[in-house]
């Protein structure tokens, strides 16, 4: 019992401890991002011939694999040592039970310590044994800091936005004045297994022996030597290689290399300790900047050396300089450096203040129908509008809006770029009703392709999305419907200060609705559709027309279709003379054998002679009227023929590919 008790006590403590610590260095500056790990940067002077990390044995890979040093005076940090955590492969709870009941009549070799994450290990870093100032930055897993937002909208069309950002300490330590940044964004960061040992597999090779059955026959080459050569195997002459250095010049490299070169080294080529001195030294991972050079004698040693570099002083904020956080974009991640020392214990939060400004903003509504709100189908709801003024990334994260005094309602921000606009319901609004009529069509003509001497024509599937409001409040309302996209079509002549984001699949329709009043929104989307179709029809007289009038056209094509249409239309003419003869010939030839019919009936009747006499002229003229147009007939489709053919040489060379985009 006493046993169990210590155990308890002794993992209780060490679960209290720091995850990573030195007694030499002290915590100086906090990166934390958002994907869940954190830059830490520890700094000052050491006199000693090596320092010593503790750190859970789940932290060493990271640490290894993110670790960073700079310091002045040239580099001393020689190796750094960690113990390995091997795993027993005799540990019994690891065998399976089958081994496990053949193993029994054996004794069982005893059971080794399973690896621990939170195990304690030390990491060393070895000096040369001189006073260094160090500056050593890691990454290490640390809970993500989240954003919360404030926003006041004013009746002027602007809006009061406040940011802050809420950080959480769990690394086991305090952290005391430290220089504190937040970065909105997530640098690709992994798990690192360096601390592990890891021995691959090989394949297995085999010797099984081998008998030659046959003496080969050999080859002989003559000797040969060429002029100013060295003679090869073969004859073949190889060029003279070039002499080796001298043992001073290589000295002189191998001082270079140890940074203390002498008069012979290249001055431009920066050794180990001019790098160091100058600030060129390595950066650490998330866009670090060189040290600073170093002091003159008698200067007292810095505090920090920062291996990620201080931001300039770009403050943007109308209130209280000094509490705000200077906003920058460093390789796209947007970084929030606190201004002022901050202090988080242990096991504890703090939020911060990262911008208070104004920016362009209103209380609207929007109808935006969702499923898991049914009255959203019929009214809107009421959201807060505003623009991202500032010079960086706004993460997501909760809103609260006010307005005149009075707290409106809650909602979240999705991330915001900058310049980029939010629209964040918070309330749903009863006082205005939408109702939804939709009316499909198809309409227009245009060239799409000529090639072959056929033709291509392009159209529009129209759908015409109708949106009547009715304001049923004392107050005019500015709505903006949420229309779902068809992302294969486009909006056509939408309203004025339409935000289209087809990629997100809905554009964002404004729409003002006077008070007790009525009004509508059309949203018209056209969607492209190609088919083919006959040169004679009418959506390729529109076609043609419209791409001769369009000064966007190519002059030569337009030139040959000019050309074209001419011929077309003495074809289209003589087309259509003939189905107008065609027409007048099949009434003709019913009248003629309803004529016959009724001659035939009164045949033998004496006393429809008269009638008998105008039914034999009828017929005598539709008879002779035949006639005539079976041998127009003949003739226009001689016509036709010739207008044809002499229409087909034209195109034929015509080449159109590349349709024009349609006008809006």
């Amino acid at each position: 019992m006493r046993r169990l008790l210590f155990t308890a006590l002794l993992v209780v403590g060490c679960a209290r401890g720091p995850n990573i610590s030195t007694d030499a260095l002290p915590l100086k500056r906090v990166v934390i991002y958002r994907n869940g790990v954190g830059y830490f940067e520890r700094s000052g002077v050491v006199d000693t011939d090596q320092v010593t990390f503790k750190m859970r044995q789940r932290m060493v890979g990271d640490f290894l694999a993110t670790l960073a040093i700079v310091e002045r005076g040239g580099s001393s940090v020689r190796s750094a040592s960690f113990p390995l955590e091997i795993l027993r492969e005799h540990d019994e709870d690891e065998l399976d039970p089958a081994t496990q009941s053949m193993l029994k009549p054996w004794p069982v070799p005893p059971k080794k310590p399973k690896a621990d994450p939170d195990r304690l290990r030390e990491v060393v870093l070895s000096l040369d044994g001189k006073e260094h100032e160090l500056a050593v930055g890691y990454v290490a897993e640390t809970p993500v800091w989240r954003p919360s937002y404030r926003l006041v909208v004013q009746p002027d069309g602007k809006a009061d936005l406040q940011a802050w950002g809420i950080v959480q300490n769990l690394s086991g330590e305090d952290w005391t004045d430290i220089s504190l940044v937040l970065v909105a964004g997530s640098p690709i960061a992994f798990q690192s297994t360096l601390g592990d040992p890891v021995i691959p597999g090989r394949p297995i090779v085999t010797d099984t022996g081998e008998v030659i059955t046959a003496v080969p026959t050999g080859v002989t080459s003559l000797r040969e030597r060429a002029e100013g050569g060295v003679e090869r195997f073969g004859g073949e002459h190889e060029p003279a290689s070039a002499p080796a250095p001298a043992p001073e010049e290589a000295a002189a490299y191998d001082e270079d290399l140890d940074g203390v070169g002498d008069s012979r080294r290249d001055k431009s080529r920066p050794t180990a300790k001019t790098r160091a001195a100058t600030g060129t030294a390595a950066r650490p991972m998330g866009g670090a900047r060189p040290s600073a050079p170093p002091p003159p004698p008698g200067r007292p040693p810095m505090d920090a050396v920062a291996i990620e570099g201080r931001l300039g002083e770009s403050i943007s904020a109308p209130r209280n300089l000094a509490s705000l956080a200077a906003v920058a974009v460093e390789g796209g991640a947007t970084r929030y450096v606190i201004p002022n020392p901050t202090t988080v214990p242990d096991e504890n939060a703090t939020m911060v203040l990262l911008l208070s400004q104004t920016v362009p903003g209103e209380a609207v509504f929007l109808f935006a129908p969702d499923g898991g709100v049914p009255d959203s189908s019929v009214h809107p709801f009421r959201v807060a509008r505003f623009k991202n003024a500032t010079k960086g990334l706004l993460e997501r994260g909760p809103i609260a809006v006010f307005e005149q005094g009075s707290f409106l309602g809650q909602g979240l921000v999705e991330p915001l770029p900058p310049d980029g606009t939010a629209t964040v319901p918070f309330a749903l609004d009863r006082g205005l009703a939408v109702s939804i009529d939709r009316k499909f069509d198809q309409q227009g003509a245009r060239l799409y392709r000529i090639e072959a001497g056929e033709i291509q024509i392009e159209r529009d599937s129209v759908t015409r999305t109708i949106y009547s409001v009715k304001n049923g409040s004392g107050d005019p309302a500015k709505l903006l419907v949420k229309h779902p996209r068809n992302p294969a079509a486009r909006l056509y002549r939408p309203p004025a200060g339409t935000e289209d984001e087809a990629a997100k699949g809905h554009a964002l329709l404004p729409i003002t609705v006077k008070a007790h009043g009525r009004a509508e929104l059309v949203a018209d989307e056209r969607a492209s559709m190609q088919q083919g179709t006959s040169w004679l029809s009418t959506l390729a007289d529109e076609a043609v027309k419209a791409y001769l009038a369009d000064a966007r056209a190519d002059k030569t094509v337009q030139q040959q279709l000019a050309a074209a249409w001419k011929l077309r239309g003495a074809w289209k003419q003589a087309e259509d003379e003939h189905k107008k003869l065609v027409d007048e010939q099949a009434e003709l030839e019913k009248a003629s054998r309803e004529t016959r019919l009724s001659l035939q009936a009164i045949e033998k009747n004496v006393q429809a002679g008269d009638l008998r006499v105008k039914l034999t002229k009828r017929l005598s003229d539709v008879t002779f009227r035949l006639n005539e147009i079976t041998k127009r007939l003949i003739e226009v489709r001689m016509v036709i023929n010739e207008q044809e053919v002499r229409f087909r040489d034209s195109i034929r060379e015509i080449r159109l590919k590349a349709p024009l985009p349609p006008k809006e």
